[in-house]
Formats: C-alpha cells, structure tokens, sequence
C-alpha cells in the first residue's frame, strides 16, 4: 500500500530568470497559487529589463537571488541550490512553456517516497506538433545517446521539469553554467543507481521570436556532457 503523502514537507521551486519581464509575473502567480508549503527561490541572471523590479513587487514571499553577470541557467540552479529548504526541489523556466499547475504532481511521487527524481515529459505521446523540427531531432538524438551510453530508456531528457530530492541534487556536485544542467542531472541520476520516473505534462511550445535562449551550440554541449559524466570519475558531495 502506498503512504500517503505528507504535508508538512517545503519543496523548493527554483526559477532561473534572465530578461522574461512579459512571463514572470503571471509564472510567479501561478506558483504563489500552489497548493501546500512552497519555497520560491528566482534568481535574476543579470537581467537588463523590468525581470528583477517585477519579482522585487513579490519579496518577501518569495526569494530573490541576483547575478551581477549573467552565467546561465546551470549557474543559476547552483546558486538556489545554496538556499533551498525544501526536501524536494524542482526547477520552473520564466517563461510559460510550462504550467505550473504541472507541479504537485511531480513532485508527489517522490514525497511519497516512492522514487528520489521524476520527469515532467513532453512526449509521452510523440513529439509535440508545435515543436520546431531541429529541436524534435535534438530530442530524439539525446533520448538516443542516454539509451547508448547508460542504458536507460528516458523519453524526454531535456525536460525543463526535474524534480529530485534536494539532498541528492546536492550530493550530484553540479558543475553546469547553461543549459548543460539537464544533462548532468540526467548522467549523475543514473550514475548512483536512481530510477527516474517519468510522468506526462503539458507543454506550449515558444521559439526564438517570443524570446527562446537555447541556441545550437547548447546541444552540442549536451551530448558532450552526456559523454563526459558516461566516462569521468564522479564522487558524491556527502563522499
């Protein structure tokens, strides 16, 4: 029989944020909106438009962090990191490709404590229609080179919604900057012998006109990582 789960349990939400002053404040409405106990940790990647006066308007229910330079989504996660109380963490783009009404139940499995990281997959059922064709192959191309390097069948690897218990995101030693986190939790996830349950949320699709970052040079970067974290001596932080 599976426990019930609990309600006294923070779960950090960590949103890195760099100029995405038309999303943050519906995604911060939407995540103050959420049930249960909730830490919200933004942190503004060096913005140069309204990003960081618009969460201001939110301080102190929820946590600011600043870049003086921008560093990237991965440097981003890292700094949150530091601060997060929450016994689960799980990472929330500012923009509203994703719904943050996705969250409880990603999170719940691993509250449960049926598994330590979950999956927010975008392709349980093929890939989306709206999704540019270089980013369908790119997808494709990473859930491949998980299968050939780590033996692990994983339908969406590059999802931006990972949820994983906030000690073990912390023991992973994370060294990503951009967007190189996704693989790097992925390769380390399944180093230390971790099933990553999957479960299907909903997705819209934004490309590089409504201000979309990633660039190609990120997924060549990805499939390096996955590469490198396959074959690199990995010890955990708590070691």
């Amino acid at each position: 029989m599976q426990s019930e789960a609990r309600t006294d349990v923070l779960c950090t939400i960590i949103v890195p944020a760099f100029n995405e002053e038309d999303t943050i404040r519906e995604v911060v409405e939407r995540l103050l909106a959420l049930p249960g106990r909730n830490q919200i940790i933004i942190v503004d990647d060096a913005s140069t438009d309204g990003t960081p006066s618009i969460v201001e308007e939110y301080v102190p229910r929820v946590t600011l962090l600043r870049h003086a330079a921008n560093r990237g989504k991965g440097a981003a996660i890292r700094t949150a990191l530091a601060a997060a109380e929450g016994e689960v963490s799980i990472i929330q783009d500012a923009d509203l490709e994703y719904d943050p009404n996705e969250i409880p139940k990603l999170i719940e499995p691993i509250l449960r404590g049926e598994t330590n990281v979950v999956y927010g997959t975008r392709f349980a059922h093929g890939m989306h229609k709206g999704m540019a064709l270089p980013n369908k192959v790119v997808n494709v191309l990473l859930r491949w080179a998980v299968a050939l390097l780590y033996f692990r069948r994983i339908s969406d690897e590059a999802t931006c919604y990972k949820a994983v218990r906030t000690q073990l995101l912390r023991d992973m030693n994370l060294v990503c900057e951009r967007f190189e986190f996704c693989p790097e939790v992925t390769a380390k996830a399944i180093r230390m012998a971790q099933p990553i349950l999957e479960i299907p949320i909903a997705y819209t699709p934004r490309g590089k006109s409504a201000g979309k970052k990633i660039r190609w040079t990120d997924a060549v970067e990805a499939f390096w990582t996955l590469l490198r974290h396959r074959f690199s001596r990995f010890r955990r932080s708590s070691d």
